[in-house]
């Protein structure tokens, strides 16, 4: 699995559309496949702007994280909630299509039920969260 990195690689990702949701994470994903032109095509095709095939060098599947501040202000909580998004999407890796996927956390975790930035309890929530998450993905198209 490789990991997003640049800005136009984020965003083209986010273009490709909402996959799955739970109430805290959504799944965008765009699928690379679909994407490139095809080259026994007879009609030239013009590239798009951000072409997929300069940002995505490989066909595999490709993840990044996305933790704003404004739904998780504490830095050791962003950094909690990228380690849990990372470990659970490679346990999917095989079930998921190649594809470049960004997982964004869209709402924040309240912080009077979670009072501990890295709590047991708020990293069992998150891992639950993203496996259903991840689940229903897997059995998109």
């Amino acid at each position: 699995m490789q990991r997003l990195k640049t800005r136009p690689q984020f965003q083209a990702a986010l273009s490709g559309g909402t996959v799955s949701r739970t109430p805290h994470f959504a799944l965008h994903r765009l699928n690379l496949l679909d994407s490139q032109p095809l080259a026994d095509s007879q009609a030239p095709q013009e590239p798009l702007p951000g072409a997929t095939s300069a940002l995505f060098q490989s066909q595999e599947v490709w993840l990044g994280a996305m933790v704003p501040k404004r739904w998780a202000r504490r830095a050791v909580t962003r950094n909690t909630i990228k380690r849990q998004i990372y470990a659970i999407s490679a346990a999917f890796e095989v079930r998921l299509p190649c594809a470049a996927h960004v997982v964004r956390l869209r709402s924040e975790f309240d912080r009077r039920q979670f009072v501990s930035a890295t709590s047991p309890l708020l990293k069992q929530a998150v891992r639950l969260e993203l496996e259903q998450l991840f689940e229903r993905a897997a059995q998109q198209p």
